[in-house]
């Protein structure tokens, strides 16, 4: 059994493909529940995605993301990490406040996500939120239909490998 530390990476090579490369982006940033309210913080501090992807439903994903934290928090109340999370978010994202304030519980499970690759085009895939239940460890998973053309543009995403964001900023 391999026992990894918060430093080790916790993507692979098709989420680097798909989405870039995350390890410029400071460990303390690695969080979806940050990433998710990153653009109300104003902070200017880089997102896990290196370029834009779209959510079928945005404001369904931010609740479902805010609604997991508040069972979280529920289920680990001495836990100074989370608790730290929920303060760092209420300050720095008026949405995510205001969803927490709504009282909410319930758990983050699936989404539908478009992202704007810069190789490949666009990339429609199904986002899937799984968890092993008593520890609330997460894994998300990426996937596109079978044989689709958004399969096959995940696959050319493969082979090109991970890109150089500062190149695709350059246009």
């Amino acid at each position: 059994m391999t026992v990894c530390g918060p430093l080790c990476p916790w993507w692979n090579r098709g989420w680097a493909a798909l989405l870039g490369d995350p390890s410029g982006v400071p460990h303390t940033r690695r969080n979806f529940a940050r990433d998710t309210f990153a653009a109300d913080s104003g902070d200017g501090v880089a997102q896990l995605a290196h370029w834009p992807v779209v959510s079928s439903d945005a404001d369904e994903i931010g609740a479902a993301v805010v609604s997991d934290l508040r069972r979280a928090t529920g289920r680990f109340p001495d836990d100074r990490h989370l608790a730290a999370l929920v303060r760092d978010l209420r300050t720095t994202s008026a949405r995510f406040d205001e969803l927490w304030g709504s009282g909410a519980v319930g758990a983050h499970r699936e989404a539908h996500k478009t992202i704007h690759h810069p190789a490949v085009g666009p990339v429609t895939v199904d986002c899937d939120v799984l968890s092993d239940g008593d520890a609330e460890l997460k894994i998300v998973v990426l996937t596109t239909v079978p044989g689709s053309e958004d399969d096959s543009k995940f696959r050319l995403a493969l082979l090109a490998g991970v890109h150089d964001t500062r190149e695709h900023a350059r246009g």
